[in-house]
């Protein structure tokens, strides 16, 4: 793709793919991006017709929209050809929608986080379409991990690009481990917030139950429009099948749309910049 200034979309056909395009064009107004469809196949000679199947699809329901979508087919598997899609086009972002754990689908949070695992732009999953101006009011849940530290420059991003409100909200522990790690995190975000001009507010967690569900809870309450979330660092096997704590943000009761980040890969002969410029 030519296109360095676009929006991926994953698209499989279904409701839950047209939610993530309507997130889309949301975003796509701020940032004046274009808009990509990126559907995956199993095997090259499967490009062409699905290329078709996808452009009429744009051609039928997207063609008089102020962004007219394009398609991008590609043979490979959602783990690793949405990252590398995302990277060769450049793209700002990348949306999908989801189903959510609910019954047989109770590991897809674990599936999901897989996905998002290979991509350096923010991926925003989404399980229902959007209720009106999105990232205006965004829930920034912080614990101990060293992970949050990594948000500065994304945050940065939502707040000069979508004029956003950040909400932190800080966990609640008993370990003096823990709250030395939760000190450590909240000192240096207020600090790095206040340099870049962001607009924030802290609310500590009541620690009355898992952390997460009060990360939801507080989300329905003050009606964040987003919940923004730093994946863990080398997550394995383990986090995929026990479940890491985003998984379960991620498919929230409440079908409030999640922006995950990944934290920055080790400088091996080279770096990566999470400016979002």
């Amino acid at each position: 793709m030519e296109d360095k200034n676009v929006i991926l979309v994953t698209w499989d056909f279904t409701e839950k793919s047209e939610y993530a395009l309507e997130h889309a064009y949301i975003a796509a107004k701020s940032l004046k991006a274009g808009i990509a469809l990126l559907h995956i196949v199993k095997k090259e000679s499967e490009i062409q017709s699905y290329e078709e199947r996808l452009h009429g699809v744009i051609a039928d329901h997207y063609a008089n929209r102020d962004i007219r979508p394009t398609a991008l087919v590609k043979a490979g598997n959602i783990f690793n050809t949405i990252g590398e899609s995302a990277e060769e086009s450049g793209a700002k972002m990348v949306f999908m929608g989801t189903h959510g754990i609910k019954g047989s689908q109770k590991f897809f949070g674990s599936w999901a986080l897989k996905v998002i695992a290979n991509t350096k732009v923010p991926f925003i999953v989404v399980q229902a379409p959007p209720t009106g101006e999105m990232y205006r009011n965004i829930v920034f849940p912080v614990n101990f991990r060293k992970e949050n530290k990594e948000s500065i420059n994304w945050i940065g991003f939502f707040s000069r690009h979508f004029n956003s409100k950040i909400h932190v909200f800080v966990a609640k522990h008993t370990d003096s481990n823990f709250i030395k790690g939760i000190e450590s995190n909240i000192m240096f975000l207020t600090k790095n917030f206040k340099i870049k001009g962001v607009d924030f507010i802290m609310e500590n967690a009541p620690g009355e139950t898992d952390f997460v569900k009060e990360v939801a809870d507080y989300a329905k309450q003050i009606k964040a429009d987003s919940i923004f979330i730093v994946t863990t660092k080398d997550i394995g096997f383990t986090d995929y099948m026990l479940g890491a704590h985003e998984q379960y943000i991620i498919a929230n009761n409440f079908d409030i749309p999640v922006i995950c980040v990944n934290p920055k890969p080790p400088k091996i002969g080279g770096s990566f910049s999470t400016s979002g410029s």
